[in-house]
């Protein structure tokens, strides 16, 4: 399956943003899929990740309660939708697909090309 990201920029701290990753190839209900991210001089680290029917999610403790991902099966899309943004969400995001859902980048097999987020004090 190919993934594409976007919807990255720049915004103020507090301010929201949605990232979305479009998924093409092959059938996007039979991945469950995540983002992850990646900050300067930092490894890459779990975001968020959802089911392949969208019925379970988890998150990163360091993202719980401000962002949300979901997922529109109909339209080969997924979405992380981030709000109350801090400094130390600026990274560049990846979106991945996988047969199972999971914490850990290893078991993931299908990445898209990464879309920047900036955010601002």
């Amino acid at each position: 399956v190919q993934l594409q990201a976007y919807g990255g920029g720049l915004v103020q701290a507090g301010g929201s943003l949605r990232l979305s990753c479009a998924a093409s190839g092959r059938t996007f209900s039979n991945y469950a899929v995540g983002w992850f991210r990646q900050a300067p001089g930092k490894e890459r680290e779990f975001v968020a990740a959802i089911s392949r029917r969208g019925g379970t999610t988890i998150y990163a403790d360091s993202v719980k309660g401000r962002f949300t991902i979901s997922r529109d099966n109909a339209k080969n899309t997924f979405y992380l939708q981030m709000n109350s943004l801090k400094p130390e969400d600026t990274a560049v995001y990846y979106c991945a697909a996988n047969s199972l859902t999971s914490y850990y980048s290893d078991d993931y097999d299908y990445w898209g090309q990464g879309t920047q987020v900036t955010v601002s004090s």
